[in-house]
């Protein structure tokens, strides 16, 4: 098993944070959605939210592979889709590449 932190930010708009939760709420995932998450060797996945930053933290199993994964997303319309509608609410961290909306992020402390 292997956990990813990722960050990302919201726009800073109240109304567009709530809708982005309404999304999020069990209720109003898309199955299209959570099948790829699973099929793609993610166990679990939970965003929080302080302000307007998202952090995930992703737990995945042996077999997930990231390029493989990115790979599947481009070709799986109704992932693409999601994707469309997610940028409406999100927004890239200052330091993100080109292209990236999720930012890996580094462990720098651990008990």
């Amino acid at each position: 098993m292997k956990t990813y932190y990722l960050a990302l930010d919201l726009k800073d708009d109240p109304q567009l944070i709530a809708e982005y939760e309404r999304w999020h709420q069990a209720c109003n995932g898309w199955p299209e959605i959570r099948k790829s998450i699973l099929d793609a060797d993610i166990t679990d996945m939970q965003i929080y939210r302080t302000g307007n930053r998202l952090f995930m933290v992703m737990e995945t199993g042996e077999t997930l592979d990231p390029a493989k994964k990115a790979k599947q997303d481009a070709q799986n319309p109704k992932v693409k889709e999601w994707e469309e509608l997610m940028s409406n609410f999100q927004q890239p961290l200052p330091w993100a590449g080109d292209g990236e909306k999720w930012v890996l992020m580094d462990k720098i402390f651990q008990l």
